[in-house]
């Protein structure tokens, strides 16, 4: 008897945030994997694609990542591209748009299943980063990436201060519930954030909060939506995978002219509509 084709699982919409392309603990290449092994027919980066507005610190596997972004925002690729804007990429609509074609949100709701979803990167709901913009920045991001370059290799340190600081600032349980608000005063059934680097969900009073974690841990983590309902992933390692802060490749020039380099990187087949 032949053995039996099963075909691949085409999901409505997959999801992951808080890539923080231009730091050394970005995972940049894993990410791309992802989106290059799955089938969906949305993909929605839920903010802080970049760790801050300076593309100097572009490695070459995040100029890929880009690169196949742009790539998949043509249209006749027949996948909807939706970038929520974060915190630490704020003000990077207009760049955005030109560089990857790709429309940027503040907040993006969809329907599937009858069901309505919305989709906002978090940080407006953490007080702390809404009350002290300029003090996040100095301190949340630029001395973090400095402490990156002085960490280990496998940024054990940077780690051990990131879960620290969510778990000192209750960043989980104060996006959890603002969420959780916002869905319910706009009639959202499912309600889907970043910011955090925890992934987790919570159920309450009939609406579903999920967050999906990030590509700067050692395990990062992403979110389908599909027929079979909303899934957590957890990126499984590889052989061949570079961890954080090993030697790579320098970084691809910042001006993102090259497109027959920038989108070789793998054919992704498109489903339709």
């Amino acid at each position: 008897m032949a053995p039996q084709i099963v075909a691949p699982q085409i999901y409505d919409t997959l999801i992951l945030s808080d890539l923080h392309l231009g730091a050394d603990m970005s995972r940049a290449r894993e990410a791309l994997r992802v989106l290059q092994e799955n089938q969906y027919r949305r993909l929605i980066l839920l903010g802080d694609i970049f760790a801050d507005l300076n593309f100097g610190r572009l490695k070459k596997e995040h100029w890929k990542f880009l690169g196949f972004i742009r790539k998949l925002s043509n249209p006749k690729r027949n996948v909807e591209v939706v970038w929520v804007e974060g915190n630490h990429d704020h003000g990077l609509a207009e760049i955005m748009s030109h560089l990857v074609g790709v429309r940027v949100y503040q907040e993006y709701q969809w329907e599937y299943q009858g069901l309505r979803h919305t989709a906002v990167h978090g940080h407006q709901f953490d007080g702390f980063v809404v009350s002290n913009v300029r003090v996040s920045y100095l301190i949340g991001t630029l001395l973090y990436l400095q402490l990156q370059k002085w960490d280990s290799k496998n940024k054990t340190v940077t780690r051990f201060l990131d879960r620290l600081n969510t778990r000192w600032l209750r960043l989980s349980p104060k996006v959890a519930e603002g969420a959780l608000a916002h869905a319910r005063h706009h009639q959202a059934t499912r309600i889907f954030c970043g910011h955090t680097h925890a992934a987790m969900h919570e159920h309450e009073h009939g609406i579903d909060y999920f967050n999906c974690g990030s590509w700067i841990d050692a395990h990062p983590t992403y979110i389908t939506v599909g027929e079979e309902g909303v899934q957590i992933h957890e990126y499984v390692e590889r052989a061949d995978d570079l961890h954080p802060g090993e030697e790579r490749t320098d970084s691809e020039p910042a001006e993102f002219a090259g497109e027959a380099e920038l989108l070789e990187d793998g054919e992704y087949e498109g489903v339709g509509r």
